[in-house]
């Protein structure tokens, strides 16, 4: 029987064939090493606070005697029942100084995309150079800016501004610090979304007999709602566990769920406790973001 040679045709199907797994398989292998650090870093360690969560102490009411596992969702109802106020502060704190660093960071990132012209780019390292000094020192600079004595306080007090007289050691103080740490992550995105923007259609708006006013209602904030949302969520994240802020600027009473969660780990060491809030806060932050961004819509976004 003759051997049978392969065509020139079935050499090149199998060519493709072959060409076609391989562009198949380059987005998982681009993919890998990001997704075996996620799982090394992120999935594994998440896991092993899932599990601290739930262990119980080896000697009832002593814990410095250690942990085992076990499975103690009382953790969480204590959790809950003995933090809450903490867990409502973070995230009213959190709010509130979002919206003030949106209503910062929107005028600002509307000059520098629309008038800033040559001092543009200058304009944006001067946004983003309070990055080059360390969170610490930036809070701590704070602490001295709104001091019972400093020219800002003086000068509000002059104006009989403040009710208690002070700013430091109040939540106008921890509202401020954290409005300020976080701003560049609210006017980067802004800027990238207004930068984006065809000024024609804004000019179309002006000559439709639209004021500035509704042009901007009706135009220009509209088609920048991509950079609002991804900012707020820039802010409101790592502005609900922050705790430096409410540490260095805020008085006892204003203690966020960041200050308790460390307390937690450094002081009492009650590890179940606080693997337990920071299971709880991560849950609260997750559902309030799938909320907003279901009704903020990502279609843009991304």
């Amino acid at each position: 029987m003759p051997a049978v040679v392969p065509s020139a045709a079935t050499a090149h199907g199998s060519d493709e064939a072959t060409v076609r797994r391989s562009r198949r398989s380059t987005p998982y292998l681009l993919l890998a090493p990001g997704l075996g650090w996620l799982a090394v870093f992120f999935v594994v360690p998440l896991f092993a606070s899932l599990a601290t969560s739930l262990q119980v102490p080896l000697v009832e009411g002593d814990p410095d005697q250690g942990y085992t596992q076990g499975f103690a969702v009382q953790n969480y109802v204590n959790a809950i029942t003995e933090y809450w106020p903490q867990f409502l502060k973070s995230f009213l704190y959190a709010g509130i100084a979002t919206l003030l660093a949106l209503c910062i960071a929107y005028p600002l990132a509307y000059f520098i995309a629309f008038h800033a012209g040559k001092w543009r780019n200058i304009m944006l390292i001067l946004v983003v150079a309070p990055f080059f000094c360390s969170f610490l020192i930036r809070t701590y600079a704070w602490k001295t800016i709104l001091a019972d004595q400093s020219p800002v306080t003086q000068f509000l007090n002059a104006l009989h501004l403040l009710p208690d007289d002070r700013i430091l050691n109040t939540p106008l103080a921890v509202i401020t610090g954290i409005a300020y740490n976080f701003l560049p992550f609210m006017t980067l995105p802004l800027y990238a979304a207004l930068e984006r923007i065809d000024f024609r259609l804004i000019e179309a708006g002006g000559d439709l007999y639209g004021s500035a006013w509704t042009t901007f209602r009706k135009v220009t904030f509209p088609l920048s709602l991509p950079g609002v949302v991804a900012g707020t969520l820039l802010t409101f994240i790592p502005a609900v566990g922050d705790f430096i802020n409410a540490q260095l600027l805020g008085s006892v009473k204003d203690k966020m769920i960041g200050n308790v969660i460390d307390s937690q780990f450094r002081i009492v060491r009650d590890y179940p406790m606080a693997s337990a809030l920071s299971f709880l806060l991560m849950a609260a932050t997750l559902t309030i973001v799938f909320l907003y961004i279901r009704r903020a819509g990502t279609d843009d976004l991304v």
